[in-house]
């Protein structure tokens, strides 16, 4: 059975930016689009650079796709779906993240 996680408050996450949080073991980063305030979550962990550096990374779209630049060598990974625009074959986990009640959560599975 999959359960919501508190992680932090909506506060915390200012719009257009990331920020990075544990989700039992797993760093997350999470994101809040300043256009519509919609909340995302993928690993945090750049499979290309080798570091966990993804919640510092650049928001942005491509197209109808909301994605993040990679700090590092500016690979685009998709918000919904976690896919590595450049690297076919390359993603990162995605997870559902949603606000409720001030909280942003993400589904635990």
């Amino acid at each position: 059975m999959s359960d919501w996680i508190n992680i932090c408050d909506e506060a915390d996450l200012v719009a257009g930016t990331g920020i990075c949080a544990l989700l039992g073991d797993e760093q997350v980063a999470i994101f809040k689009t300043r256009k519509d305030q919609a909340v995302y979550a993928i690993g945090n962990y750049d499979p290309i650079g080798k570091a966990n550096v993804l919640s510092r990374g650049i928001l942005g779209s491509i197209g109808d796709e909301v994605v993040v630049a990679s700090p590092l060598y500016k690979q685009h990974f998709n918000l919904q779906s976690g896919q590595c625009l450049e690297e076919e074959g390359v993603s990162v986990k995605s997870y559902p993240a949603r606000i409720e009640n001030g909280q942003i959560q993400l589904k635990a599975s």
